[in-house]
């Protein structure tokens, strides 16, 4: 994709982005399909689809039925057949009724069939909370993906990367579980649609620093920005921001880069703390960074409940002092 011709780069929102790469592919392929429930006429909730069924019809940006397993069991069967669909769970809570052909079938067929079959489907679900929503739409299931081999799991936190990255995953041949954070869609950049993206799976240093790394992804990676301004107007402590990008694979290498000069880690993310994908990078970091660190890993997330009524969400969600707090944790050691 590098170098590709796109005209002057604009502003966009991340909803915008996601919507130009979507257009970009299904220009670059016919056989790019979209699909899912109100993506077609109403252009999906959050309007991510908003005008492609008009340009490109009916029959590449297909409505389903409000039939979530149906919808990825069909995917897997155009897969099969040499289309690219791009499958949307309208909200992260609706994916649960297509776990079972996400995991049993999307996630193995490849190595079912020795190599010689490929699945290149993707499935984008909207995660997080942050809006004000009711039950089933604020969830983070992304660990559970992540855990499943056989999956490619990303999540952009702005504009840039969510224009480069979704065109990225529509053309790998594997599968992939792209999760856009909802709080974010209206978050807005400068979108430079004739750049050299990074690589799908690497992680970016979004912000350097000396003192101690936060690594974050998709919606908390802002939070951990402002963090680090914060601690840096406060008092000097110069925070290192890690954007992790990719959930599976993970770019250990970065992260333990970073850790080695820092001495000191952060993990943030919305989901639970308890089993999240903080866990398996404080083990991993741990494992093999141990004669480095100056303090245990520490990780700042969500509770071990369900997900609380919109009324209170802010206080279950991590936020800048949370974040900070786990920081002056760190360095109090």
């Amino acid at each position: 994709m590098a170098g590709q011709s796109g005209g002057k780069p604009a502003q966009m929102t991340m909803a915008q982005a996601i919507n130009a790469g979507l257009r970009r592919a299904l220009e670059d392929d016919p056989k790019t399909l979209v699909m899912g429930e109100d993506v077609g006429k109403l252009g999906g909730v959050f309007r991510v689809t908003d005008g492609l069924q008009k340009d490109f019809g009916e029959d590449r940006v297909v409505d389903t039925p409000l039939a979530e397993s149906g919808i990825l069991g069909t995917a897997i069967g155009l897969a099969l057949a040499g289309y690219r669909p791009v499958a949307e769970i309208q909200f992260d809570g609706f994916v649960y009724p297509a776990y079972d052909q996400i995991v049993s079938q999307l996630a193995k067929m490849h190595a079912r069939a020795l190599g010689h079959v490929k699945v290149p489907v993707v499935v984008r679900i909207p995660y997080g909370g942050g809006i004000g929503a009711v039950e089933h739409h604020s969830e983070s299931p992304e660990a559970y993906f992540a855990h499943t081999a056989g999956l490619r799991v990303v999540s952009p936190s702005n504009p840039v990367d969510a224009y480069w990255m979704i065109q990225q995953s529509i053309r790998s041949d594997d599968p992939v579980v792209f999760f856009e954070p909802k709080r974010r869609y209206w978050a807005k950049a400068e979108v430079d649609t004739a750049a050299t993206p990074d690589p799908l799976h690497s992680a970016r240093v979004v912000r350097s620093g000396r003192d101690c790394t936060l690594v974050a992804y998709g919606p908390m990676v802002q939070t951990c920005l402002d963090a680090a301004a914060a601690a840096a107007a406060d008092d000097g402590r110069d925070l290192e921001v890690i954007d992790l990008r990719s959930l599976s694979p993970v770019d250990f290498a970065a992260v333990e880069d970073s850790v080695r000069r820092t001495g000191r880690l952060v993990v943030v993310h919305e989901a639970p703390t308890f089993l999240g994908m903080g866990s398996e990078i404080a083990a991993r970091v741990t494992e093999r960074c141990f004669y480095h660190l100056q303090a245990p890993v520490l990780r700042v997330g969500g509770y071990h409940s369900p997900y609380p009524p919109s009324r209170i969400e802010e206080e279950y969600l991590p936020d800048l002092d949370r974040v900070l707090d786990a920081v002056d944790r760190s360095l109090a050691w």
